[in-house]
């Protein structure tokens, strides 16, 4: 089941970002900002190009219960999306949570 698998991706991966294209060519604005910022803090994190897979950009959103993409997870912990993501930032309250 989909969502079984979602919840072993983000189980399984210290950080995840499930975003629109991949950290080398984001296709939306807010998934390139968060790459922008995950890059800045220098930490590793794995990734999912919800255009690449169906399935998981139409149940991701039940499964977190965050409608928009990208969507980062920190040891399995949804943390949310861009405008969370860069006012946690700019408050140097994102780079403590990395593993």
């Amino acid at each position: 089941m989909i969502e079984e698998q979602i919840k072993e991706i983000i189980d399984t991966n210290d950080v995840i970002l499930f975003m629109k294209g991949d950290p080398h060519q984001p296709k939306c604005g807010f998934s390139a900002k968060v790459v922008q910022i995950l890059v800045e803090i220098g930490k590793p994190f794995s990734y999912v190009d919800v255009l690449d897979d169906q399935d998981i950009r139409a149940n991701l959103p039940k499964v977190s219960e965050w409608p928009t993409f990208p969507q980062l997870f920190i040891k399995g912990d949804l943390v949310g999306g861009c405008d969370i993501i860069t006012e946690m930032h700019q408050n140097d309250e994102l780079s403590p949570m990395f593993p």
